[in-house]
């Protein structure tokens, strides 16, 4: 049964017939007055679109996503991938299988999709910035956050032609999630598990790749057979002139980050030396990371583990951005000297000089050519699902 929401039934009035809310009101409150004792306010509502020629329910071609309610089965719509996420195993009492999300977005809102067992599979077909046609799916309730849910006969086309998506810069960088908070380097605790981290790349390891078993969505031992695809892992160290921090990427965001595709990062697997570019290319480069903080037990130390790779942003921006919360000049001057080396980013060639000596505080104890994680950490394929 679809349960549609006052507000969402007078959005669709409105939509339709060009009338005001304050005209919609009126004929709602008339019905109610007429019937009074009899219905509710939605079914008022409902009594007025079907008066007025309205269907609330939209049967034929793509639904905007602010459209889709809870309930509805076979339903056709078209979003821009704005995040994906890692597959992950489950097991309990009754059965086994595998799962995987994805955000999608277009200008009307943004919804989570869910691939589950074989489905999962597909998340590998198209990567973060392709458009998706979803058809035959069934929009379940969340938590009060409807998600889509594509079944056996569900299916994804990616880029159909002609298609164009509009997403606002709000929207893709939502992540069906409360926003981050903004921290510094030397403010991150232990305990922090949604924050937005601003610094410049000052340093980079080598890729990792690793077998990931595709019936169990685990990582595989290396003598291990079966079926699997290629995880991959890598490090660098994020400064924003308060400290420095190791961060983690996963394979999407280093897919974001290096902009390439899935197949032509596992390229690099076999071609290692072609990494040395991007590696020079990435230091010194401003980016974003939200994520969470998590504690390296072996080297004692907290480490980065990102979610979202944001590299689109500009330096004079951020100042601005910072600059308004303060209060004072003392404050703003602050602020500027915090975001020193990443406005030092633009000019790239002075700031190699500097990358090549790295600071000390907080690496003393750091083997730079330890870029290994621990087996805990590999095993971790991402918690925030």
């Amino acid at each position: 049964m679809i349960n549609i929401p006052l507000d969402a039934i007078k959005d669709i009035i409105k939509e339709k017939t060009g009338l005001s809310n304050e005209e919609i009101d009126t004929r709602i409150k008339k019905k109610l007055d007429q019937l009074s004792g009899l219905i509710s306010k939605e079914g008022a509502a409902h009594i007025v679109a079907n008066e007025l020629g309205v269907k609330l329910q939209q049967t034929v071609g793509a639904i905007k996503i602010k459209n889709i309610l809870s309930g509805m089965k076979n339903i056709e719509t078209l979003g821009k991938v704005i995040r994906k996420y890692e597959i992950r195993a489950f097991s309990t009492e009754k059965r086994t299988g595998k799962v995987a999300k994805f955000l999608i977005g277009d200008e009307t809102g943004t919804t989570l999709i869910v691939l589950w067992n074989d489905k999962a599979d597909l998340l590998a077909s198209f990567n973060e910035g392709d458009l998706v046609k979803l058809v035959s799916a069934t929009a379940r309730d969340n938590n009060g956050r409807v998600e889509l849910h594509m079944g056996d006969s569900s299916t994804i086309e990616v880029n159909p032609a002609g298609a164009k998506v509009e997403v606002s810069d709000q929207q893709s960088q939502q992540q069906a999630r409360p926003a981050a908070i903004r921290k510094k380097i030397s403010e991150l605790v232990e305990t922090d598990t949604n924050i937005e981290v601003l610094g410049t790349i000052v340093q980079i390891f080598d890729l990792k790749f690793f077998k990931i078993n595709q019936d169990t969505g685990k990582k595989m031992k290396e003598d291990e057979s079966g079926n699997f695809s290629y995880g991959c892992v890598l490090n660098i160290f994020l400064d924003d002139g308060s400290d420095n921090i190791r961060t983690v990427l996963w394979k999407n965001q280093i897919i974001n980050l290096l902009g390439l595709t899935e197949a032509e990062l596992v390229a690099l697997k076999e071609s290692p030396e072609l990494f040395e570019q991007k590696k020079t290319d990435l230091l010194g480069m401003m980016i974003k990371i939200i994520g969470r903080v998590s504690k390296n037990t072996l080297f004692n130390r907290l480490e980065l583990v990102a979610n979202v790779v944001l590299k689109d942003v500009n330096p004079n921006d951020e100042i601005k951005r910072l600059g308004n919360q303060t209060k004072d000049a003392k404050s703003t001057a602050s602020t500027e000297e915090t975001l020193a080396p990443v406005v030092k980013s633009e000019r790239k060639e002075e700031k190699k000089e500097e990358i090549q000596k790295p600071k000390q505080k907080n690496m003393d104890a750091v083997d730079l050519d330890d870029d290994l994680l621990s087996l805990e950490d590999i095993e971790d394929l991402e918690d925030d699902m």
